[in-house]
């Protein structure tokens, strides 16, 4: 598995607003969107092409298209949700799928809720949405799902990651073609599972909690 951990000023001025506990939620979402497009940036950085010939105005020329069978951007709900757009911005002609998980808050396992994925991902390139890869549960639930679906060339993009989630990660998808891209590989986890220092909830944070 590659960890690719994005060095960028503008992320760390976003990545720490994030953080502060001040910032209300509809800031929260605007600065979350801005920073999975600069994720997403470096993320897509292999995404397969092919030729393309095209005519300017002035003359004939050759480029770049993305190439088929189209890559599939899959947010896991619901916090994944307010990742989306900011990675669609970036490849707007891609897919969408969706994985709904929960995460027991006394067991920490997660369970799944919503599926609406292809039933065949051979040959896909994978771009996975979630903002906390914490325990790593989340992440390996989604990403043997996308593998038993015939995924070979998966990506996720988190905002931030800590240290047990990652080794969890390696442990379950040993031999996996799996990157992660994200904007801080944090301390540890807290007794409650939570990244510290992090940034809290990220769905209650964009979304505010519903009671």
């Amino acid at each position: 598995m590659r960890i690719h951990v994005v060095d960028h000023p503008l992320v760390a001025h976003k990545l720490t607003t994030l953080r502060d506990e001040r910032t209300d939620s509809p800031t929260f979402r605007r600065l979350a969107d801005e920073l999975v497009t600069l994720l997403a940036y470096e993320a897509t950085r292999d995404v397969r092409t092919e030729q393309a010939d095209i005519v300017t105005p002035v003359t004939a020329t050759t480029g770049v298209r993305l190439a088929r069978p189209r890559p599939i951007v899959v947010p896991i709900l619901r916090a994944g949700l307010g990742m989306l757009e900011g990675m669609v911005r970036l490849l707007p002609t891609a897919e969408v799928g969706f994985l709904g998980l929960i995460r027991d808050e006394e067991t920490l396992q997660p369970s799944t809720y919503a599926n609406r994925l292809p039933d065949d991902l051979s040959g896909r390139q994978v771009y996975v949405l979630d903002p906390m890869l914490a325990t790593g549960g989340t992440l390996i639930v989604s990403i043997k799902e996308l593998i038993k679906r015939g995924a070979d060339d998966v990506t996720a993009i988190c905002l931030l990651a800590a240290p047990e989630g990652i080794e969890a990660m390696e442990a379950e998808l040993a031999g996996t073609p799996v990157t992660v891209v994200t904007a801080s590989v944090d301390e540890r986890l807290n007794e409650n599972g939570y990244i510290v220092p992090g940034l809290g909830d990220a769905g209650d944070r964009m979304y505010g909690v519903a009671d």
